[in-house]
């Protein structure tokens, strides 16, 4: 419920970002790449020191309460943002703020979830967060639709539902531990404490290359939004129920393909979902205009979503030891967002050199080799035996 709320939030935000910085505020393709790369990767610098303190410390709670309590702070902050600079710095604290508590967050669900039913257990979380990805753009799309310029309107809304979203955290949710107790106040702890050593594990730097790897193809939805709305007739106000669209799915989604996971493979839907964005690139760079091509862009990118948001959290939580979750899940998280945010950095550029469509096109052909070489890699992360 905490990250339903604080979806709410972000998203609303999210949603009338693209438009707002690029003909609000009047940004080019490169700056709007630029600040859009931030927004992807600027958690990188803090998920893995999240992950490392909500592992010494066991108390991942709390750091992931600093987390959302940083982006709220930022949401504030937002009301009073005007330029490029100071909405960069916005959205940069609230992107660490994200960094912090996702690490902590999905330690405490993996810990409190059997091995065999992770992928379904995370499919759960995702599928309450994107309820509220869904709901985020929608309240944006009802707001801009009766208040034209009402994007401070969105801003206000967005940081009540982020204040929310702290006080149940704070107030109402467990305590989630994961190390063991210890069965008596003399005796050593059921398991040795987080080292660094802990996160060197065959398994789990063969996934991060395979992250990284598809990673650097995967650009931001903002881009593929504003694709379809510049080879689009549909009117500026529609704009958010693209990210509504895309959420709908991945919240239908999100469960069942969770659970499949478990049973067919982790890695392989992981990379199967790759396969489904690369889909989602070749519609947004087809010609043809409608609601056809749209609506299959959207659903394929929720496909994507489903199949690699919670699932990766479910490998990497699992290829470590268990004092080492939280760091071994941000590992992962960090190698992702760094990835995406070169990759909308750089497809930024390449907008502006060839075009939306053609770029678009040049990266789905990339994605498609990507996909294929690491179909043949991820065998043994599927058959590799994972920790209780």
């Amino acid at each position: 419920m905490v990250s339903l709320l604080t979806d709410i939030s972000t998203e609303s935000v999210a949603a009338i970002l693209p438009l707002y910085l690029t003909v609000v505020v009047g940004l080019s393709p490169v700056a709007f790449g630029l600040i859009d790369g931030l927004y992807q990767g600027a958690s990188v610098l803090v998920r893995l020191g999240g992950g490392w303190i909500s592992d010494r410390t066991d108390r991942p709670k709390w750091v992931a309460f600093a987390g959302y309590g940083l982006s709220c702070v930022a949401r504030f902050f937002l009301l009073f943002a005007a330029g490029a600079g100071s909405i960069a710095a916005v959205v940069a604290a609230d992107r660490v703020g994200k960094g912090l508590r996702t690490a902590p967050r999905d330690a405490m669900i993996s810990s409190a979830t059997r091995s065999e039913d992770l992928g379904l257990a995370f499919g759960v979380h995702r599928a309450l967060d994107t309820v509220g990805a869904a709901m985020g753009p929608l309240i944006a799309f009802l707001v801009l639709w009766w208040i034209p310029d009402g994007y401070l309107t969105v801003m206000v809304i967005s940081l009540a539902f982020a204040v929310i979203g702290v006080a149940l955290l704070g107030l109402i949710a467990p305590d989630q531990r994961i190390r063991p107790p210890r069965p008596r106040p003399t005796s050593r702890p059921a398991s040795p404490p987080f080292v660094w050593k802990d996160l060197t594990d065959r398994r789990l730097t063969r996934l991060l290359v395979l992250a990284a790897g598809l990673g650097i193809l995967t650009i931001g939805d903002g881009f593929l939004y504003l694709t379809l709305l510049e080879r689009s007739d549909f009117g500026a106000e529609w704009f958010p129920l693209l990210y509504v669209g895309t959420n709908v799915v991945y919240l239908v989604l999100a469960m069942p393909v969770g659970w499949a996971a478990d049973r067919a493979g982790r890695a392989r839907v992981l990379v199967g979902g790759h396969v489904a964005l690369a889909g989602a690139y070749v519609c947004a760079a087809v010609p043809a205009s409608g609601t056809v091509p749209t609506l299959a862009t959207l659903a394929l990118l929720g496909l994507f979503y489903a199949a690699t948001d919670g699932v990766i959290a479910a490998m990497a939580g699992r290829l470590v030891p268990v004092q080492a979750r939280a760091s071994g899940i941000a590992a992962a998280q960090t190698v992702v967002a760094l990835a995406r945010m070169l990759a909308t950095v750089g497809f930024g550029v390449l907008w502006v050199l060839v075009g939306p469509a053609t770029a678009m096109a040049a990266v789905a052909a990339a994605l498609v080799l990507a996909t294929a070489v690491a179909a043949t890699q991820v065998r043994p992360l599927d058959r590799a035996p994972v920790t209780p």
